[in-house]
């Protein structure tokens, strides 16, 4: 448990991002943040069926247990809101999360018990760093280059509204731009252009697929995050990455609901 200048008991977390990509004067600078011990107020979270229904439950848990008032979750990048999210369940319920997965080998319904204690971190490379939240890369097959950002809790709801109002309008051609909407909100500026029309243009039409591989791959590389996926050993013996399944029941478990 923490040195506590907080009213109730907190533990420090370290944030994937170490701190590297916020500005100067955020409190997220620091590289880690206080959390508060999961208490009753916080399970009425978890149970409340109108915050399960808007699928804000995990934000508003979230926001309810960060200690110091002048963190904003909107403000955390998704990779930091995931070792957030990790940190919070390990000291709610502890490290193993008992789940029923389908085995890959033999397609037969398995328990398991996962050890998030375990779970991998990918701490960015400070050599790929630009200046703060700013990356700069250029693309291998049109030459061009551009600069983009990683995106924060508050950017991805941003993205799910936009997305929701396309998602009405797709019912006749079936198609919601998910992709292109994610780029234009990442991508800052095109050979220096950081006009939003002109960088949704490109975006559009005239970022090649190729070019969109390498940018993913590269992507990838400067995103720190938690990669919640373990080893598992099959049924009949064979070694496995799965994937850890997250929602609300990652922090409530089955039995319980």
């Amino acid at each position: 448990m923490a040195d506590n200048q907080y009213a109730f008991p907190t533990e420090t977390l370290s944030l994937p991002s170490q701190g590297l990509l916020y500005p100067k004067g955020s409190p997220l600078s620091s590289g880690t943040i206080d959390v508060k011990y999961m208490t009753a107020k916080e399970e009425d979270i978890l149970t409340s069926t109108n915050l399960i229904e808007k699928g804000v439950v995990i934000d508003r848990l979230l926001e309810s247990v960060i200690a110091d008032p002048k963190v904003k979750l909107d403000d955390m990048l998704i990779g930091d809101k995931n070792a957030l999210m990790l940190g919070t369940r390990v000291l709610g319920y502890g490290k193993e999360y008992d789940v029923v997965l389908t085995d890959p080998d033999t397609g037969l319904e398995v328990e398991h018990t996962f050890d998030l204690t375990q779970i991998e971190t990918v701490k960015i490379d400070d050599k790929l760093l630009k200046s703060g939240n700013n990356f700069e890369l250029e693309l291998p097959i049109s030459k061009r280059t551009i600069t983009f950002k990683l995106l924060t809790h508050r950017d991805e709801r941003e993205i799910e509204t936009e997305l929701e109002g396309y998602r009405k309008l797709s019912a006749t051609t079936g198609v919601t731009p998910e992709l292109t909407t994610r780029l234009k909100k990442q991508i800052t500026s095109v050979d220096g252009n950081k006009e939003k029309q002109f960088i949704d243009n490109f975006v559009v039409n005239e970022f090649l697929a190729q070019d969109t591989k390498a940018y993913r791959e590269y992507l990838k590389k400067v995103t720190p995050d938690v990669v919640f996926e373990q080893e598992y050993t099959s049924q009949i013996g064979e070694p496995h990455k799965v994937d850890i399944p997250v929602g609300v029941r990652f922090f409530w478990p089955e039995s319980k609901l």
